[in-house]
């Protein structure tokens, strides 16, 4: 049975691509602002006079707070209706946007950042279900590579754009930049978005929330901080992972035996969205992780200023644009599993051409393998977002576009936090072996660094130093095969995926396929 809307409910071509653009440019926006702030830190951290520790909280309090909130954005569609919510997003985030630009002490910055995710939690899965709505079944293909581009595109533009905006003009400028597009964005969604039917009041499960968003908060402080506090050797550490693990136990038993629970268990029964999530949450390992590991590794050891770094992989964004474009309109000529298989397939290869990198290498390299590495991503993400929601009934479409973001996030923390911490920890370790070596009694040495003397302190230090940038560089490599191996083990689950049908004249695309 078909649950999708006849064709006179959906806009007019043109009235469909202003709310596209109006749309957009709240997603971009939010998505921008993952990333951009980054790179500021330093200036940020001079203006407000914080410590290192402190300002972290300036990355932590944004992202712990939309990861809280974003569950709460099905609920909020549903109950005061999309066009409503995602004007006061727009608006709550723009105001909270320029008040981080107007911040004069830490305390203020990370209160008005707190401010910025939780409304700008509800932009991004949003916007990917008024996308859904407003097209019709055939044309769910292209809408998602639109909605790709900026859910994707905009945290791997953020660290280049923000570079230029500090080095140029002030770290304000990173917060700044969204009053334009905030006003782009109200202004499109206040005269073309049509607001959708509210159906009838429904009580909000406040304990099933108030679990997952405790057990969700203390996750994200847990990966957030748990590099800087050593991990488990930390107090802090050991009860936010104790609290992960008792308000996650309290909201599954919470939903399995509550009469109308936070997140209807029957959105998970579909089999193409529950997979569709779980290769989301994936592909924000590979994606983010990567991002992260890649400023500090050109930085920190072959001495890219940040604005070279960020001109370096901005390949990764136009392979992304380029395979996202393409996977749009080939989505509606090959199964979208074979465009995901690729995609994957294009990523491995990444991982493994990173796998080579040496200290001694060029740009080439590097600018090869984020090109390739962007084409990979387009084709997984844009086929991804339309196989998860393809056969998912349209109740569920405000819920599931809320989760399979969240989903996608949390896997993005996680792989940021464990490829970081095993980067790390892989660097002493090996700076440790190589260390062995460097003794009196190795002719090795001797040959290699012939005048070398253990008793002057500055040719000591600088042969620490040394050690410790290959150790780094090996380090660096180990992590790229990691995900090198993660992504082919990932691979074979795309077997599990079912390719939705079509109806007779192809107009309409069944919502449950046997």
């Amino acid at each position: 049975m078909s649950m999708a809307a006849p064709a006179a409910a959906y806009p007019e071509p043109g009235i469909r691509r202003l709310v596209t653009v109006s749309v957009m440019a709240a997603t971009v926006m939010n998505t921008l602002d993952t990333t951009i702030a980054n790179v500021a830190l330093p200036h940020i951290q001079g203006s407000v006079s914080a410590s290192a520790d402190e300002i972290s909280w300036v990355l932590t309090s944004y992202i712990v707070a939309a990861a809280i909130c974003t569950p709460l954005t099905g609920w909020f569609a549903g109950r005061f209706g999309r066009k409503r919510l995602m004007i006061w997003s727009v608006v709550g985030f723009t105001i909270a946007s320029g008040l981080c630009g107007l911040s004069s002490s830490l305390g203020e910055i990370v209160g008005f950042r707190l401010l910025q995710g939780v409304f700008g939690a509800a932009l991004v899965p949003m916007s990917q279900a008024i996308l859904l709505d407003i097209n019709p079944p055939e044309r769910h293909g292209p809408a998602m590579s639109v909605w790709a581009m900026g859910a994707v595109l905009g945290p791997i533009v953020g660290p280049a754009l923000g570079g230029w905006l500090t080095d140029d003009f002030s770290w304000r400028w990173v917060f700044f930049i969204n009053l334009p597009i905030g006003a782009i964005a109200l202004f499109g969604l206040t005269l073309f978005l049509k607001e959708t039917q509210t159906p009838a009041r429904t009580r909000l499960d406040l304990f099933g929330f108030a679990m997952l968003a405790l057990a969700i908060g203390a996750l994200q402080l847990m990966l957030d901080r748990g590099q800087t506090k050593d991990w488990f050797s930390a107090t802090e550490i050991c009860i936010e992972a104790g609290c992960v693990l008792l308000f996650a136990y309290l909201f599954v038993v919470h939903i399995l035996t509550a009469k109308d629970p936070f997140i209807d268990l029957g959105l998970f029964a579909d089999r193409n969205f529950t997979l569709g999530s779980i290769f989301g949450f994936m592909l924000g390992v590979l994606v983010f992780s990567v991002l992260a590991l890649l400023p500090p590794m050109l930085e920190g050891l072959m001495g890219y200023p940040v604005v070279l770094t960020g001109l370096v992989t901005a390949p990764r964004g136009f392979g992304s644009f380029i395979s996202m474009t393409l996977a749009g309109m080939l989505i509606k000529r090959i199964d979208a599993r074979l465009l995901i298989l690729a995609g994957f397939g294009l990523a491995a290869l990444s991982m493994y051409d990173m796998a080579g990198f040496s200290l001694g290498m060029g740009m080439a390299p590097m600018v090869t393998s984020g090109f390739i590495s962007g084409l990979g991503t387009g084709l997984i993400f844009v086929p991804l977002s339309t196989l998860a929601f393809a056969t998912l009934p349209s109740r569920y479409r405000n819920e599931g576009a809320a989760m399979f973001t969240l989903i996608r996030n949390i896997g993005s923390a996680i792989g940021i936090s464990v490829l970081q911490a095993l980067t790390i920890r892989n660097a002493a370790t090996v700076h440790a072996r190589l260390a062995e070596s460097v003794r009196p009694d190795n002719p090795v040495l001797a040959q290699a660094s012939p005048g070398f003397d253990f008793t002057v302190p500055m040719m000591v230090a600088r042969m620490n130093a040394a050690i410790t940038r290959q150790a780094s560089m090996v380090s660096y490599i180990d992590s790229f095969w990691f995900l090198f191996v993660v992504t082919l083990g990932v691979m074979p689950l795309l077997l599990l995926l079912r390719k939705p049908g079509k109806a007779a004249g192809g107009d309409d695309m069944p919502l449950h396929v046997d």
